[in-house]
């Protein structure tokens, strides 16, 4: 496996030996210190991967995702001597597909690092096709292109994250059924015993305010205390 990946570290040790683990394993490297050059670096070079730690001299990390989720959904690991859970749920909030707590092995990181580029490319776009392909589901005003990684409401690009595409392609799939958190978790993520218990309702939260983004009015979600989630049978 190949592919660029960013590293926005202000830790020289720590930056160095993933750079060197990665290198191990055939990939390009490119390392900035701070938030604003990682950012810089992002838009410069476009990498396949950023490991990004949350505790930059500049700008937390969780800007700098914020920043980035503006215009990308580039997969983003998260770095950090943070061990609460509301840190690594604020993580997911933003998009992050996976959160490492330091002290770590670079064996592990790497093996992370090339888990989330293989489901990544998995599910990228062929190139090549002169006509875009149509989506492979829709209901009501919600429309999903698989191949493309892209929802869109009303022909607006939600900007999803994988894996609240992954929720988001459950519901639509079945509409009014309920889904507790384990059945949605066993759907989408592929370690769901590793998962949070709140990462199910952090990304539901995030799509939901991607959804108000485009139409302040339009909660298509409906939340079952103690039960769960569905999608509303009619979403319009």
């Amino acid at each position: 496996m190949s592919g660029l990946i960013l590293i926005v570290d202000d830790e020289p040790a720590i930056a160095e030996t993933v750079e060197y683990a990665l290198r191990e394993e055939s990939f390009d490297v490119i390392l900035a210190e701070t938030g604003r050059d990682g950012i810089d670096c992002f838009k410069a070079r476009q990498p396949d991967l950023i490991v990004l730690d949350v505790g930059l001299p500049d700008i937390l990390g969780f800007d700098v995702c914020r920043e980035i989720r503006k215009t990308s959904n580039v997969p983003v690991l998260f770095l950090t001597a943070r061990e609460s859970e509301i840190d690594r749920v604020v993580g997911l909030e933003l998009g992050a597909d996976d959160y490492v707590v330091k002290p770590f092995s670079p064996r592990e990181l790497t093996a992370r690092v090339k888990a989330i580029l293989r489901r990544f490319s998995a599910t990228a776009p062929e190139t090549g096709s002169s006509n875009p392909a149509p989506p492979t589901k829709s209901f009501g005003r919600i429309a999903i292109d698989e191949m493309r990684m892209k929802a869109t409401l009303d022909d607006s690009d939600l900007g999803l994250s994988r894996y609240e595409l992954g929720l988001l392609n459950v519901f639509v799939g079945q509409p009014g059924r309920v889904f507790n958190r384990d059945q949605l978790m066993e759907a989408v993520w592929d370690e769901p015993d590793a998962a949070l218990d709140r990462t199910v309702d952090a990304h539901i939260k995030t799509l939901r305010g991607k959804f108000r983004k485009i139409d302040e009015t339009f909660d298509p979600i409906i939340t079952h205390r103690a039960l769960g989630y569905s999608l509303k049978e009619d979403c319009q």
